[in-house]
């Protein structure tokens, strides 16, 4: 490692550490592996079993399977002891010789009748293969585990940004950016209920509670019909369903945050009970961090409870509450007249509900039906200034929606889903309370209220051995109502010119929408599939913001008679291969992506408490293209995988007016474009009581705008912007390291332990977060700036290595 460190700080290449990480991982590919596989099925039926309790000793480790009764890790050589459970089957308990690659079938029995066989197989066929779906990643809580975060945190969002065509606006960043588009694009989705800001701590890691977590699925390109409402991607994030027979204790306390969860039955055999929480307090970590951090505060706090109940064979039955509250102060970056303020306080919170009904006709055909909460209140505080007054300005986002969906297996070949679903959004857009200050007045702007009704089907269909096809369409009517006052501009000047009222639930503008989606699966052999597909898609909730990431003061806004839906097509087009032995996977993906109605803010644009803020608004067209690389190996004692995307994202505004106009109508790139991505992740699994894992990423600087010119205003010099996005930052640049380290050697134990050390940014990168502008004072560094009287400073936030500690534990 020092060695490597030297050969960066001598040379300063960027991509040294890509390259060895590719020795590495090639070299590993000849290591031997021995990979222990399951595959879980009913005795009777002979269909899969989702969510089996697999426990293997002396290794004291585990899972359970996914929804294909699948479930599989890699260990030494060696004499283990499989104990495999599940709620109404009969618990198995097989030993099992482990000397090379083995799959072991199991079929559990109702009737708690005696393992009936099993059988040994060499080779596991890629799921990635077979199945139709395009650029959908699925990605396991374990492997979460296995990758470097920052402070120590096991983290979604951030372990999304490693992957093709992910990406986010820069070190502190509220969401992701996928293929090009912007942040409030992407539907994120906790047990079914949406969340608005999905991130803690400006962004550095997700708010999910890293225990609760079971599956987490993200779809970039023929979205599955079931899913609407965002024009970019779909992050499905599912709570783990508590399926135990015992009580289960597990938790971690490290220096960002420490966190705990329990498992435990309530009534036998019929409710379960999971319950997590996890609370961070950071800050005298963040002066550690950076300087610029110094007047900083931090605190959050997360919890996520569930109950399972299975009150008949055929029925089960769920709830969910997740709330996340963060706290954090910093260095005034926003203003409102007449406050006298030096620092902003943000506060927001997050409140989600969701209950589930899930009832099986048959083995083959089942009906789901979801009722869900989502509630996201952002509050901005203002101290005043040698005053016991806080100035408060708060929004509101409130979304109430049930579904029911009904599934069915056909054949063997052919399956179906249909279902309808009603979304309600209220809106707080602000308000402002001034406390006890008297210069300032209070103002409240009107809720927003809207409806959008959803029915929509989808089908897999496999009319021969080696074609797979997938079709599905969704059909939306969304109506926004009253009580709202609908202004009319003039289009030369934009001036209000006339207003409407609207009573309480009169509609003010209703759209409807067809989204058909289409996917394709060709086997041009037995390890090689192309595919191919496309997608229209629908956006009616849209995030304003004018930075380039939201902060708890933008806003959000749904389609009204001034603002129509974005609307998004979406084309994709892929070769995969398994070679080695099918122990490496290829893959090559290219996607394009026109859209229409992307929000943007004009010129000068100041939608602060506006009443009428489509008059700071200009919607745009957007083109997205790319080419996404990828190789990896997903066993072995060296695993991990290598991505490199070139891509770009672009916006041009077609307004008439000249003040209106973003780049004069030209196109120009968007926030989020990045022409080149590299991401490498290696994990060295050398025993099971060390695991190594190291990040490399590298990537092109984002656009920013610098200023073309100043003018004079009285004695004060102010730049003149008449191009967006016209230069970059620096490249991007950064290695991680994870440590992991299992000390304990005690055999059938309850409690088991392990230390996690991570060191984020070894080689003390100071990588750019933006530019900022300032009057200068004086000849100071004239030879620099070269006689402006504007001098251009660089911000960076993670400048030095970050170094954490945290243990993790579970009692059971």
């Amino acid at each position: 490692m020092d060695r490597l460190i030297k050969v960066l700080n001598k040379q300063g290449s960027l991509w040294v550490v890509g390259f060895i990480f590719w020795l590495c991982l090639t070299n590993g590919i000849l290591a031997q592996e021995h990979t222990l596989s399951f595959q879980i099925r009913n005795s009777l039926t002979n269909k899969p079993i989702e969510n089996v309790q697999i426990s293997l000793n002396p290794c004291s480790c585990g899972g359970v399977t996914d929804s294909d009764g699948a479930f599989n890790l890699t260990l030494e050589q060696d004499t283990y002891t499989a104990v495999v459970s599940y709620i109404g089957y009969k618990t198995l308990k097989t030993e099992i010789f482990l000397n090379e690659n083995k799959t072991i079938q199991l079929r559990l029995s109702e009737e708690q009748q005696q393992l009936s066989e099993v059988i040994l197989n060499a080779k596991r066929v890629s799921e990635r293969l077979e199945t139709s779906q395009m650029g959908a990643v699925k990605l396991a809580p374990a492997e979460l585990k296995k990758m470097p975060a920052v402070l120590g945190e096991v983290d979604v969002l951030r372990s999304m940004t490693l992957l093709p065509g992910v990406n986010n606006a820069g070190e502190v960043s509220n969401g992701l950016s996928v293929r090009g588009g912007s942040l409030d694009q992407n539907l994120v989705l906790y047990d079914y209920a949406p969340v608005f800001n999905p991130t803690h701590l400006f962004g550095l890691f997700s708010v999910f509670t890293p225990e609760a977590l079971g599956s987490i699925d993200l779809y970039r390109a023929n979205i599955p019909a079931r899913y609407g409402g965002r024009t970019t991607s779909v992050l499905d994030v599912k709570v783990r369903n508590p399926y135990v027979d015992k009580f289960k204790l597990s938790g971690g306390i490290g220096l960002v945050s420490s966190r705990l969860s329990l498992e435990t039955p309530v009534i036998k055999d019929k409710l379960f009970l999971y319950a997590g929480a996890r609370a961070g307090f950071t800050d005298f970590l963040l002066p550690i961090v950076s300087k610029r951090l110094k007047n900083t505060k931090a605190r959050f706090y997360d919890h996520t409870i569930k109950l399972l109940y299975l009150p008949t064979e055929k029925d089960q039955i769920s709830f969910t509450n997740f709330y996340s509250t963060d706290f954090y102060q910093l260095d005034l970056i926003a203003k409102i007249e007449n406050v006298n303020a030096e620092s902003n306080q943000y506060d927001f919170k997050t409140f989600n509900n969701t209950l589930q009904w899930t009832h099986s006709f048959n083995d083959n055909s089942s009906l789901r039906t979801v009722f869900l909460l989502s509630d996201y209140t952002p509050k901005t505080l203002f101290p005043e200034k040698e005053r016991d007054n806080t100035i408060e300005y708060e929004s509101q986002i409130n979304l109430a929606s049930i579904f029911s969906e009904y599934e069915k297996r056909v054949t063997k070949s052919l399956n179906y889903y249909a279902g309808i679903q009603g979304n309600r959004y209220k809106i707080k857009p602000g308000k402002l309370d001034p406390g006890t200050s008297e210069g300032i007045l209070s103002i409240s702007l009107d809720e927003e209220k809207s409806y959008e009704v959803s029915a929509y089907t989808n089908f897999n269909w496999k009319p021969i051995e080696t074609l797979t096809l997938s079709g599905g369409f969704r059909f939306t009517n969304f109506t926004f109502v009253g009580p709202y006052t609908a202004a009319a501009f003039d289009d030369s000047t934009g001036e209000i010119i006339s207003t409407t009222e609207f009573d309480k639930g009169e509609k003010v503008k209703s759209y409807n929408a067809l989204e058909p989606r289409l996917g394709l699966n060709l086997k041009l052999g037995e390890n090689t599939s192309f595919k191919a597909s496309y997608a229209r898609l629908n956006q009616y909730l849209q995030n304003i913001y004018n930075a380039t990431t939201p902060l708890p003061t933008s806003r959000w806004k749904t389609s009204d008679a001034n603002i129509p839906p974005q609307t998004s097509d979406s084309y994709s087009v892929g070769l995969y291969q398994d070679v080695l032995d099918k122990r490496v996977e290829l893959g090559m993906e290219t996607y394009y992506r026109s859209s229409e109605n992307n929000l943007t803010y004009k010129p000068g644009a100041d939608f602060f408490l506006e009443e009428f803020v489509e008059r700071d608004l200009v919607q745009a067209k957007g083109e997205a293209y790319g080419v996404e690389f990828s190789l990896r190996k997903p066993k072995g004692k060296i695993n991990g995988w290598v991505n490199y995307t070139w891509s770009r994202s672009f916006l041009k505004t077609e307004s008439e007016k000249l003040a209106d106009r973003v780049n004069n109508n030209a196109w120009y790139p968007s926030d989020f474009d990045r022409p080149h991505v590299f991401n490498s992740t290696i994990n060295l699994e050398g025993s099971k009581y060390n695991t190594l894992s190291f990040n490399f990423t590298a990537q092109t600087g984002r656009p920013y705008t610098t200023a073309n010119g100043y003018f004079d205003i009285e004695g004060i010099d102010v730049p003149i912007f008449l191009e967006r996005n016209n230069v970059r930052l620096k490249t991007y640049h950064r290695l991680d390291l994870s440590w992991k380290v299992n000390y304990s050697k005690k055999l059938n134990r309850r409690w088991a332990g392990d230390w996690t050390f991570t060191i984020y940014n070894i080689y003390a990168r100071k990588n750019q977060y933006n530019i900022y502008y300032s009057q200068r004072n004086g000849d100071a560094n004239a030879n620099i700036f070269r006689g402006s009287p504007l001098g251009s400073y660089e911000l960076t936030i993670m400048n030095s290595p970050i170094f954490s500690l945290t243990y993790n534990f579970v009692f059971d």
